[in-house]
């Protein structure tokens, strides 16, 4: 992919990029232009994580529509060994721990991972600045050899915390304890503890011996008499609860500061919040990194981003952000996520010769990409096995807002066109009984395919008469060109649920309030 040659400073921020966050950091984001740094890497789980669509026609549990998100499996192999001597020729710390842990890891999977995840590293260090911090989010597989990694890069000395996220979910069957936290591993750009922190209250309660002898009032320690003399102060323990802990009969209750050890139950399954993304982290949980270690205004990177919870929340508490992936279906999430706010898509085609590129570069992006772009899902789920089952992506409307839901199929051709792929497509519409076909093409269609999708006829609705073979080019889907539908699009993609306004927000009575996100039309523009 062809990449702007603009560089990303402090002034020009909320940009989404589609690409390997390693080319982009390089190549895109200068030397100390961000504040904050939260990472949600793969976590050598070796497992294959997807995107889960909205349901539709009943579909249920293993039968809901599905694409791959990421696989979190690393092999040793060319690119793992490039990595590693392109480390060990620059030398230094880093070049020294890691030819450590190959000598005891070896040529594993473990170590390819290493190596994927030290250069990305170096980088995000260079981009902090003095007064930054990095969260990355790890769980035990790994978060032990990511450390050392981090105390060679940044130093020992700019270690701060390892939090332990804790949460609750359905236990496994194991001879083990079961495993029910994650890390997060908490470093300050530099060791003169120069980094920005807000110490937040309001997220834990209160033990009820204390409250019983002090209250909500402030505590202080007062050493004068030689030892620890606790006494209080006039005002109340600042800060609202924000967690979901609280309950509302609590409200009055003032909180302690937050401690290493984080309670924050995970997204429930029938939560507004999820977009169906496997490995999405809650709100609540990176409400507490953003608000701990950046202000208003700050930057925010998130490297990794996925389905944007990161950016999300910090475009809720008025910072700007740069997020990060490689994977289309990821950018679309996130776009169809921040639908108030204002921000650049960088590193999608642009214009027909960057589809060109992509599609004979990456031509599963191109898919992936081309289905987004016209509110589209991947059919992986539903796809059926033979030689006339070319379904790509389905499009679902109605006719009318209570009517029943009913679906396009979607097949998408980035090589040589024949009429041959027209009968094809003509051929599942009939056996899937679809109202109406699509054909999206890299090229513009033969006139012996505009002869045959014409044969089709038409799908007659209230709103008149419809194509029932369409064909649709790169070229159109960029002028914004979509499909002639019979009724209004249904959103793909599980959209996660909005910020609550500002008065919405959380209010104790006799605290200190926190400060509410922005309305929209207050939000800093891009």
């Amino acid at each position: 992919m062809r990449w702007p040659s603009a560089t990303i400073t402090r002034r020009n921020m909320n940009t989404l990029f589609c690409g390997d966050n390693l080319d982009v950091l390089r190549q895109h984001v200068a030397d100390a232009s961000v504040d904050l740094v939260y990472l949600d890497p793969p976590f050598q789980s070796g497992k294959d994580y997807n995107v889960i669509f909205e349901s539709h026609f009943g579909e249920r549990g293993d039968e809901r529509a599905r694409a791959e998100a990421f696989k979190d499996k690393w092999r040793w192999g060319r690119e793992s060994e490039e990595r590693y001597t392109e480390i060990e020729q620059a030398g230094g710390a880093l070049a020294t721990a890691l030819r450590g842990l190959r000598a005891m890891l070896r040529e594993s999977d473990l170590m390819a991972y290493l190596c994927m995840m030290a250069p990305r590293l170096v980088e995000l260090r260079r981009v902090l600045r003095k007064t930054g911090s990095l969260y990355l989010h790890c769980d035990p597989t790994a978060s032990h050899y990511l450390k050392i990694l981090l105390d060679s890069i940044f130093g020992p000395a700019c270690f701060k915390n390892e939090i332990i996220w804790r949460y609750r979910r359905w236990p496994a069957k194991a001879r083990r304890f079961q495993r029910m936290h994650d890390v997060l591993l908490f470093y300050a750009a530099h060791p003169s503890n120069q980094q920005t922190f807000n110490v937040l209250y309001g997220y834990e309660r209160l033990a009820d011996s204390t409250l019983k002898t002090f209250g909500t009032k402030k505590q202080r320690a007062d050493f004068t008499s030689g030892h620890r003399k606790p006494s209080v102060e006039d005002a109340d323990t600042e800060g609202p609860p924000l967690s979901d802990y609280w309950v509302l009969d609590e409200r009055e209750t003032a909180g302690v500061p937050l401690s290493d050890s984080w309670e924050v139950g995970i997204i429930a399954p029938i939560s507004k919040e999820r977009t169906g993304y496997d490995t999405q982290k809650p709100e609540k949980l990176l409400e507490r990194v953003i608000r701990s270690s950046s202000q208003d205004g700050d930057v925010v990177l998130d490297p990794f981003c996925g389905c944007g919870t990161a950016i999300a929340v910090a475009e809720q508490w008025r910072r700007r952000w740069i997020g990060i992936d490689v994977n289309p279906l990821a950018i679309n999430i996130v776009r169809a996520r921040l639908t108030d706010a204002v921000f650049e898509v960088r590193g999608e085609p642009v214009d027909i010769e960057g589809a060109a590129q992509l599609a004979s570069d990456a031509p599963f992006q191109f898919q992936r990409w081309i289905l987004g772009r016209i509110g589209a899902r991947p059919a992986n789920g539903r796809q059926k096995k033979g030689a006339d089952s070319r379904i790509d992506g389905e499009l679902f409307f109605r006719e009318s807002p209570s009517g029943p839901a009913k679906r396009a199929l979607v097949s998408v051709r980035a090589g040589d066109l024949q009429p041959a792929h027209v009968r094809e497509l003509v051929g599942v519409v009939k056996r899937e009984d679809a109202p109406i076909g699509v054909l999206l093409t890299l090229s513009a269609p033969t006139r012996a395919m505009q002869v045959e999708a014409a044969k089709a006829g038409f799908f007659e609705s209230h709103r008149g008469r419809h194509p029932k073979i369409q064909i649709v080019t790169a070229e159109q889907v960029l002028r914004g060109q979509g499909v002639d539908l019979p009724g209004d699009c249904m959103a793909g993609l599980k959209k996660a649920r909005r910020a609550p306004p500002p008065h919405e927000q959380l209010r104790i009575p006799g605290l200190a309030s926190a400060r509410a996100p922005a309305a929209a039309s207050d939000r800093r523009k891009a």
